[in-house]
């Protein structure tokens, strides 16, 4: 007979503090998640050689470390595990740092239980995909500049089919553009469509991924994918071509 426990949603909580520790992992567990702990980074890397979860809550300051180190050290982990940093309120560098090495989303203490587990879910929809992506066939490709994204696979390729590593916060930035071409879009317009929370004055995550797509897309003649209009937001200046595998045009 399976274990249900085998089944359930691996989530890896790191935080020095014993209080959160217990109060998370009871939460979480009672909103279906199978839930392990650890206190400091060498209990944190000691978890992951053991079974990786699904996804890390991972709290910035540990007493033997950086969660900034580990989030780091797991970019080049395959399968990728999606990370969630947890950062006291002042701390906007290390926010931006996080986001900068691939951190997937980020939540300042204090912080309500509820909404964590709602970006868990968001952060694991956007790791997961469609989940009925459909027939090959079907499935839509956007061509611009050289490259071809496939949102049914989450993938992204150059013309040589070389795939273009993302994350999943920088895919799903990536797609607001392509289904918007040649639009204007506005930090505040971004941030709603691709995490689903109001804008912070001081939030800039939406810049610190940018810049990050703008890297990883780096065209071979150093021609612009995106463009940054002044007081407006962001531009995707490249035509864009959206086609069915297997068929025409959209």
């Amino acid at each position: 007979m399976p274990n249900q426990s085998q089944n359930q949603t691996h989530i890896l909580v790191v935080d020095d503090d014993a209080e959160i520790r217990s109060l998370l992992a009871r939460y979480l567990a009672g909103q279906g998640f199978r839930v392990s702990t650890a206190a400091d980074r060498r209990e944190c890397m000691a978890r992951l050689a053991d079974a990786k979860p699904d996804l890390i809550v991972l709290d910035v300051l540990l007493p033997d470390g950086s969660g900034l180190e580990i989030c780091r050290a797991m970019q080049d982990s395959q399968p990728r595990v999606p990370v969630i940093l947890l950062t006291a309120l002042k701390e906007e560098i290390d926010r931006i740092v996080g986001l900068e090495i691939g951190a997937d989303d980020y939540l300042g203490k204090p912080f309500n239980p509820r909404e964590l587990s709602a970006r868990i879910r968001a952060v694991l929809r956007r790791a997961a995909g469609p989940a009925n992506p459909g027939p090959a066939t079907g499935a839509r490709r956007f061509d611009f500049g050289g490259f071809h994204a496939m949102p049914e696979q989450r993938r992204i390729a150059r013309s040589d089919g070389s795939e273009i590593d993302l994350t999943g916060a920088e895919f799903d930035l990536l797609m607001v553009f392509l289904e918007r071409p040649g639009r204007v879009l506005s930090r505040e317009l971004l941030l709603d469509l691709t995490q689903g929370r109001n804008r912070d004055p001081l939030d800039r995550s939406i810049d610190v991924l940018m810049s990050r797509l703008r890297r990883k897309l780096a065209t071979s003649d150093g021609s612009a994918v995106f463009k940054t209009v002044r007081n407006g937001g962001y531009q995707l200046v490249m035509p864009v071509n959206t086609q069915l595998n297997g068929g025409g045009e959209v």
